[in-house]
């Protein structure tokens, strides 16, 4: 009786380490799961976040050259109004010029 006793603890024991094993087993892979997991997220998140970023800076680059683009026009504008009084007064100015020669003579 106690031989079968023993034998049945041992058979016990040694179940209890083969699922003890089996535990051991099953938690390393879920952790290397996990890790591997985590390591994919963390390279998808970057991606989506370099991708946003370009996006960004295309968006940004457009704005700031429409923005060039219209202060290059506005100035080319004013430039234009003022070569245009700048002119009318030339002529003022010299006909000005013409009178008082003129009138000196």
């Amino acid at each position: 009786m106690l031989a079968d006793s023993l034998k049945y603890i041992l058979a016990a024991e040694h179940e209890a380490n083969q699922l003890k094993l089996i535990v051991v087993n099953r938690s390393k892979e879920t952790i290397d799961n996990a890790i591997t997991d985590g390591e994919k997220s963390i390279k998808l998140a970057v991606k989506r976040a370099e991708e946003e970023l370009e996006e960004l800076q295309k968006t940004s680059d457009r704005k700031a050259m429409e923005e060039a683009n219209e202060l290059a026009s506005s100035t080319a504008n004013r430039l234009a109004t003022m070569r245009a009084r700048a002119e009318r007064r030339a002529d003022m100015v010299a006909g000005r010029i013409f009178e008082r020669i003129i009138d000196v003579q």
